[in-house]
Formats: structure tokens, sequence, C-alpha cells
């Protein structure tokens, strides 16, 4: 019997504007979201319970079609430049208006959560979405709120998503079809067109990277975990450089992959779900987020599917080489379940570098934490953003510039108190490519990779001898357990060691014209931080 669109949980969201809807379903439950989903045709349903959704034009987030609204006390604290572009307010209101009616007579579907697992910082978030996957998605990755506290719920901040209206240029100001505009005053955020579900958590993640710094919390892009002695360590790193993968630690209880806030009683979630890039995954090399690819209730997105057995194949990137899963965080088995944790002991900070010259893992002082923090060099890899078809240098602020509102040196200044006052062991791992540059070495093997870190975060790498790389300045040490001495040293592992030279001197070089930009704002230590060739 096919039944109409339940009611359940219904919201009048007149005072949004949207009036005359066919159909208003709030905090649907994971199954009922699943009928709706297969209902309207939005997904498919595959073997062993995961549900596969497709989004074949936005398969990465769009960073250029991202706006702040330029007004009133927000405006003297935005960094405004190439990654916080400028947006009136009257031409959102017009965008506003316009998705409002959008969605006039159509089915909505309305998700209140929290963004923070700490109850003193914690954000209520309203996601108000015209798809039911996207709204499946929201409940995956948000923190669910008690019966009681969902009966009280007042949201802070409102994200609304319509993937089907598509922005005008002439009249709404954005660049092309897609806005993803962020108003701090009418704590709004509007998503046009992109459909990259991505779009929703990360302007979410923005939100808390303006909100925090200001009750001296540091937002960071980062994942992080917990060993049996209680010890936290902090990965940080952009997309793809493997904070969600080396976070999932059989041997460590898993924090948070992506998105976490330090405040002066330790490391919070801000999420309730994790956001995993699966192309080629395997369950000998990431058991844990394998499985999760097999579980009732995660969201499968631009995943290969056989359309008559509906077995999925996660080595398909014919449409995208950014797939994704979404799922609870408590499909992962070794959790802290608070989603809490104390103060950090180590933080690791990840690099994919496509130039094959930076060392698999150095030891930082506190002057080149802070340098290595701001600068936030890796390669944007395939697929995290529209356009990007193979591994590009880049220089990503923090560790994580599109989502950051304000100038560097707020977060950094934040970050190097903190290690201060800690006295927290900083790292520097090269997840990228070792004997030669991109196309001609190889991506670092996993298993190393692991290796390097347990030893950091057991302290078996605390008592070994150091080598000061001649060229960044960087303590690479000479033996690390199960790790071949020959693959730490990265000049060791090119064929051509004068060809070594001139590539790491001209990795070099482009980290100090970057960080010219960000000189003022940070002390001539950290400035004489950084690579030693110039």
């Amino acid at each position: 019997m096919n039944a109409a669109p339940t009611t359940c949980g219904e919201i009048d969201l007149a005072e949004y504007g949207i009036i005359n809807a066919k159909s208003v379903c709030r905090n649907m439950s994971t199954p009922a979201l699943y009928e709706e989903i297969i209902r309207r045709n939005e997904g498919h349903l595959s073997h062993q319970g995961p549900i596969v959704v497709y989004n074949p034009k936005y398969t990465g987030r769009s960073p250029n079609d991202r706006y702040i609204v330029q007004q009133g006390e927000s405006a003297n604290d935005i960094w405004w430049g190439d990654v916080n572009r400028s947006f009136s307010p009257e031409k959102f209101d017009i965008l506003y208006d316009r998705m409002m009616a959008y969605l006039q007579n159509r089915e909505i579907y309305v998700q209140d959560a929290f963004a923070g697992a700490d109850s003193e910082y914690r954000l209520p978030v309203r996601v108000i979405t015209s798809l039911a996957w996207q709204s499946l998605f929201a409940r995956n990755m948000l923190i669910l709120p008690t019966k009681e506290e969902l009966a009280n719920f007042v949201p802070g901040f409102t994200v609304i998503a319509a993937p089907d209206f598509k922005a005008n240029p002439k009249i709404d100001g954005t660049r092309g079809e897609a806005g993803i505009v962020i108003n701090f005053e009418k704590k709004v955020v509007l998503i046009a067109a992109a459909a990259y579900s991505g779009e929703i958590k990360k302007s979410v993640f923005s939100v808390l990277n303006y909100l925090l710094p200001h009750r001296n919390v540091l937002p960071m892009h980062c994942s992080a975990n917990v060993g049996v002695n209680g010890d936290t360590a902090v990965f940080f790193g952009l997309s793809g450089t493997g904070k969600t993968t080396l976070s999932a630690d059989p041997n460590r209880r898993l924090i948070g992959d992506d998105e976490h806030g330090w405040t002066d009683k330790g490391v919070f979630n801000f999420e309730g779900g994790c956001y995993a890039k699966v192309i080629n995954l395997s369950p000998e090399a990431e058991p844990e987020i394998y499985q999760c690819t097999r579980k009732f209730g995660t969201i499968l997105e631009n995943v290969g599917l056989d359309a008559t057995t509906r077995h999925i194949d996660l080595d398909d990137a014919s449409i995208t080489e950014n797939t994704r899963a979404a799922y609870p965080i408590t499909h992962i088995p070794n959790i802290v379940p608070e989603l809490q944790a104390g103060i950090p002991k180590n933080i690791i900070m990840l690099t994919a570098d496509a130039f094959g010259v930076m060392p698999p893992i150095s030891k930082l002082t506190p002057e080149q934490a802070m340098y290595h923090f701001i600068s936030g060099y890796t390669a944007k890899l395939a697929g995290t953003e529209k356009g990007v078809t193979e591994p590009q240098t880049t220089f990503s602020a923090c560790f994580g510039a599109p989502f950051m509102p304000m100038h560097p040196s707020v977060y950094g200044n934040l970050l190097k108190e903190k290690i201060r006052e800690n006295k927290v062991s900083c790292w520097l791992v090269n997840t990228g490519w070792s004997g030669g540059p991109y196309g001609v070495g190889s991506r670092m093997k996993i298993r190393y990779t692991r290796a390097m870190l347990n030893a950091a975060l057991e302290g078996k790498l605390d008592d070994v001898a150091y080598t000061q790389d001649p060229i960044f300045g960087l303590h690479i040490p000479q033996s690390c357990p199960d790790v071949p001495a020959e693959v730490l040293n990265p000049r060791n592992t090119w064929h051509d060691a004068s060809a070594y030279d001139a590539k790491a001197t001209e990795l070099a070089k482009a980290f100090h014209k970057n960080f010219e930009k960000f000189a003022d704002g940070v002390t001539e230590e950290v400035r004489q931080a950084g690579p030693l060739a110039r």
C-alpha cells in the first residue's frame, strides 16, 4: 500500500517565509527518511543497507560560490578576500525571498540538532532541506537532541538547502547558479543549487569558526582520538590527507574525524557523524571505515552501484574520485561516547606533499608548529573541489582556510597559547608522495604512516636520534619501529639526489612566498621557523 508522506513531527515554517508547503516533516527517523528517499526516487537501497545517492554535477565543494554577508558587527571581524567573498545585505534578501518562494508547495524536511558535544559551547542548528537524503545527512552528521531538549529547541542558526533551486546571477548577485551564503546577523545560511552535502557540514563549521574564538575556544579542522592511557591526539589536515583514516585506529578510541573545538578543559567534537572519502577503500587498510559502507543508515554519495545485484563498487571513480560515506559516529565500534576528551598530548599536522620532498614524519618545535599551522601546506586531491582532477600544490591557512572567516592569526595565536600552556608535542606527517613528485614517485604506504604515528603517540620517538633537514629545518628521526630507515629521509628515496635538492628548494621558496602575507601577525621566532633554504 502506498501511504502519503508522514506528517509526524510537523512544524510551522511560516517564520521563515515558507508557507503553503505540501508537507513539513521534522526530525524523521532514519528508517522513515529511507522510505521518503526511495518513494521520491532520490536514491537506491544497496546490498547490506546503505542508501546510495548521486549528484554528478556537484561532486565536491564550490569554494568560489561561497559568500558572507557584509553587514553588522561581523563585518569588522571577517578577513575579506578571495576566501571570504562579500555579499550585500540587499542581494541576500532578494535571494532569500526567491528561495522561500521556490519552496512553496513542496515537501520539506527539517532536522533540529546540535553542533558541538560540549553543552557549554554547542550551537543549536536547524537544517531545512527539500531533499529527504540531505535531511538524513544532517541527522547523521549533527548531534541529536534528547526528547526533552527537542521540546524546547530554539535554533541558534538555520541552514536552508534547496539543491534544485538555481540562483540567477543578474538578480541574486551570485557568480552562477550555485550560492552558499552565510549571514551572521540573521543567523541563516542559504545553499542554492550546490547538491554536494559537504556544503551543509562545512557551512555549520564556518559558523562555529566565527563564533567560538570570541569565547576563547579554538575551532579546528581536525580529527581526534584518545589512547588507552587517556592521551588525546589531534590530527590537522585538509580533506584527503588522512584525518579520517588515521584517526580511525582500532587501538585508540575515536572522538571525531573532522571538526573539533579546544577549550580550557579539553577537546570536543562538533559533529555526531563522519564523512569519509571511500574511493578504493579496502577492508585490510581501513577496516572500520570499510565496515561503515556496509551498514544501514550510511549514505553513499556518488559510489558505484550494480543495478541488478545492488552491490556497491568502492573502486568506481566514473563519477568522481571524491566518493563519500556519511554515517553516524556510532557506526564506529571504538568511540568516545561523550565525543570529548582531555587536553591534547600530541598534535599531528598532516600534509599530502605532491612534490615528494617532505619527510614522512618530523618533530616540530613550538615555533615550527605555529609556522606550519598557519602555512597549511598540502595538495588538493582529485575531486575534493569542483574542477580539481589531479593533486595541486596549495597552502590553506590553519589547514582549513575555506572555512575560516577571520584572519589566520586569530586561530594561530589561540593554538600557540594552548601549545605553550600544555606543553604539547607536535609532529608534521607527510601522507603524500615519496621517491619523486606526483607522477614519478608513489604514495606513502599507509602501514608505514600508521607505524610512525603509533611510535610518536606511544613515546617511542622521544629518545631516538634526530637529523635536521638542511632545506626545511625539520627534525627527522633516524629510526622508527617497523619502518625502513631509508624511508625516513625523503632524499634517500630519490634516484637523483640533485633533482631532490632542486625540487625541495623550489617548495621551500614557495613556503616563504606564501608566508609573507602572515608575517606581520606573528613573532620573529615564528617567521624564522620556516624552511632554511631561501
